[in-house]
């Protein structure tokens, strides 16, 4: 058995990897999670005591737990230089380390992503030869490297600078065989190209990764920063979360239940009807004007782009463990005005008379028999990143990411049927949603995105 043992915890909602490195009974924890109870269960399991937390930046798509870690193991939180965080923390920069048992961890300064980023490259002292490991954070990511627009002092061509040198200078003269496992996998907003494994090497990052391709400091800003997708609202927000160091979680009360008389007043206030059921269920009925956002898929990243965190929610779903889910996850990400659920969900709703809304849903092949018979009078909306339209669209739809959507409804044809679609219909759900909250009547839903369509249009080729 290695005398250095790394276990990574991956929360696919979030696509966030954080790690439990453990050996003789000591234990580190890096870039954990909000809800922390999944390191201190599996310390418990393990017989470790946690007694290191590492962040590799101050984050900004999610809430960290490093705070109430720390005080419930009396753990000591180890930051960059420069970070400016709050809460009693060991500032780190290249050169120093902490080490327990057989494990050495060297941090290295990487800034780029941010600038107090660092990377933390792990020895098992029992082959000091060469590093095992290096815990990337979010400066290096498999098949991708991290955004450079976090900062507000910087502008992102000098953080792609700073980031060229961090990786060529710093993670790139480690050995080919030297692991890397980053904060971040396929689907995070933290880059644009992730791969879907969860670890990969130095040296097949030297390979494969775009990112490394480019052979200049110019070339690299360029590549970075030409269409770089807009920072969500809510990172900076997040980052200062992290800095002050979150509350615990344990003082986000259950939810509450509420009647849909209470529900229907103060979604008239403003407040977010949030349901979060399977597509299908939440188009047949759903309560008029409520978003829907599924939690099968990256949920509360989602919310906190399209209501930022400040909207009080009111949650509908399936049932209460369900609810208390969507909370949880709402919370992981800053959002914590989530107290309500209407009670009974939508029966409960009937119940009281209340009227219920539904969004047409179009297969492909019925997609095709329209687009035969009214042509002129349908508009296609493709809601996917720019990134995944350059690999193909459908012929003259209208283009605009689902992050952008609630400020460019203005540029859509309301006296059109207007097909939504994405890749494969989650995103589109979440669409067709919030169009028909803004008045948009004669809205569709494209079941099974584009992928579906580019099947049908193959095998309609083939013929």
């Amino acid at each position: 058995m290695p005398s250095v043992l790394i276990e990574q915890f991956f929360l696919g909602c979030l696509a966030h990897a954080s790690y439990l490195i453990s050996s003789d009974g000591i234990a580190a924890v890096i870039d954990p999670q909000r809800d922390v109870d999944i390191y201190l269960d599996a310390a418990k399991a393990k017989g470790l005591k946690i007694e290191h937390i590492i962040e590799t930046h101050l984050h900004a798509d999610f809430v960290s737990g490093h705070h109430e870690l720390a005080e419930r193991t009396g753990a000591r939180i180890y930051l960059g230089q420069g970070s400016g965080a709050k809460f009693p923390h060991v500032e780190v920069k290249s050169g120093d380390s902490i080490q327990f048992g057989h494990c050495r961890f060297d941090f290295i300064q990487t800034p780029g992503h941010t600038l107090e980023s660092v990377c933390a490259k792990m020895t098992d002292l029992s082959d000091p030869s060469r590093p095992q490991a290096v815990f990337t954070g979010d400066t290096l990511f498999v098949g991708d490297v991290g955004r450079p627009d976090l900062s507000g002092d910087y502008t992102p061509q000098q953080l792609a600078a700073m980031l060229f040198k961090s990786l060529h200078e710093q993670l790139l003269t480690l050995p080919d065989d030297t692991a890397i496992y980053p904060a971040h996998g396929a689907g995070s907003l933290c880059g644009r190209q992730m791969g879907s494994e969860r670890s990969s090497t130095i040296g097949k990052e030297r390979r494969t990764n775009y990112a490394l391709q480019a052979g200049t400091s110019e070339e690299f800003v360029r590549l970075l920063t030409d269409s770089l997708p807009p920072r969500p609202e809510y990172f900076g927000r997040d980052v200062e979360l992290n800095r002050q160091g979150a509350a615990p979680l344990d003082h986000l009360a259950p939810p509450r239940p509420m009647r849909a008389r209470e529900v229907s007043r103060l979604q008239s206030q403003g407040a977010v009807v949030l349901d979060t059921r399977p597509s299908m269920e939440f188009a047949v009925a759903h309560v008029p004007g409520s978003i829907h956002i599924a939690l099968s898929g990256q949920y509360a990243s989602w919310a906190a782009r399209i209501f930022g965190l400040d909207h009080r929610i009111i949650l509908v779903g399936e049932n209460t463990d369900r609810v208390r889910e969507s909370q949880m996850r709402l919370a992981r990400v800053g959002i914590e005005k989530a107290d309500d659920y209407l009670e009974g969900g939508i029966a409960g709703w009937v119940q009281y008379g209340y009227e219920l809304d539904y969004i047409p849903q179009l297969s492909v092949h019925d997609f095709y028999d329209l687009l035969a018979q009214e042509k002129d009078g349908i508009a296609v909306l493709d809601v996917r990143e720019p990134g995944e339209v350059a690999s193909g669209a459908i012929t003259n739809s209208v283009r605009i990411p689902l992050g952008q959507l609630t400020s460019r409804t203005g540029e859509l044809d309301r006296d059109k049927l207007l097909v939504v679609h994405c890749k494969g219909g989650y995103r589109s759900s979440i669409a067709t949603s919030i169009l028909r909250r803004d008045g948009f009547r004669n809205v569709a839903n494209l079941t099974g995105g584009y992928d579906a369509w580019q099947v049908a249009a193959e095998m309609s080729a083939s013929l």
